[in-house]
């Protein structure tokens, strides 16, 4: 068994820059927080200014944060130079942002479809896009998507959103096959039942929270810092031959 000192580098993120989308609440916020306790120097990316700025108080200076709407496709570009601005190009990126209309099938909007499948799916690959080729000039990177139970199980109201978490299982192991001979490995971590603002609906449910719990094999729903050691992970060394995988971190939910 390996001594702790050695252990200890797998997971170490000093020197490294990570982007992370969502960083404004919810898992992306955690993913964020997590990233910046372990060394790494994050620019986190969602939406609200105000929610964004309140992070970035909380880390201790490893944090800059910078506001954009992630649907609108075309600035993407834009936003990457923004953010190598900062730090130079991410060793690390976090595609934590994402919406779920949650319309019925027969009445999913053409507009809410667009918007689903433009934040949920195109973002993470165009802006990954955007960010390999310094990735693969030093040979290092790291790349996670977030999935869902929906990746590949069917709920109400999901027809969209499981489309794009479908796609992003797809995407992942896409990713990969392109990226990972320059040393770029691809993952996808896929959340079960944790208290953000997607799952408000849920968690106000006492009666669903208890369903969703004791289809679990451990037994309960998702905590936030049940996410750390999984992000970690992936984000880090440690994960040196693990790449086109979809990690489900749902206490065996789609186990059962």
């Amino acid at each position: 068994m390996a001594e702790p000192s050695a252990i200890t580098p797998l997971f170490d993120l000093s020197g490294k820059t990570a982007c992370v989308t969502g960083a404004s609440a919810g898992l992306g916020r955690r993913a964020a927080t997590v990233l910046a306790g372990a060394g790494a120097n994050v620019v986190g990316i969602a939406r609200r200014a105000e929610a964004l700025n309140d992070w970035v108080s909380t880390t201790g200076g490893r944090a800059a944060a910078i506001a954009w709407d992630l649907t609108d496709r075309a600035s993407l570009p834009e936003l990457a130079s923004r953010v190598a601005g900062l730090n130079g190009p991410p060793d690390i990126i976090v595609h934590a942002a994402g919406i779920n209309t949650r319309e019925q099938a027969d009445e999913v909007s053409a507009e809410g479809w667009d918007t689903t499948l433009n934040l949920n799916l195109a973002t993470p690959f165009f802006l990954s896009q955007a960010f390999v080729p310094a990735m693969k000039k030093q040979g290092w990177g790291r790349i996670v998507n977030f999935a869902s139970l929906q990746s590949s199980r069917a709920f109400p109201g999901g027809l969209s959103y499981g489309a794009s978490k479908g796609g992003i299982a797809q995407l992942t192991r896409a990713m990969a096959e392109a990226w990972s001979p320059h040393g770029i490995n691809a993952n996808a971590i896929g959340p079960g039942f944790f208290p953000t603002e997607l799952t408000e609906a849920v968690f106000a449910d006492p009666d669903r929270l208890a369903r969703n719990a004791a289809q679990t094999c451990i037994g309960r729903n998702g905590e936030m810092q049940d996410i750390d050691g999984p992000l970690l992970f992936l984000c880090s060394e440690a994960s040196a031959y693990v790449t086109g995988q979809v990690l489900m971190v749902d206490g065996g939910f789609t186990a059962k």
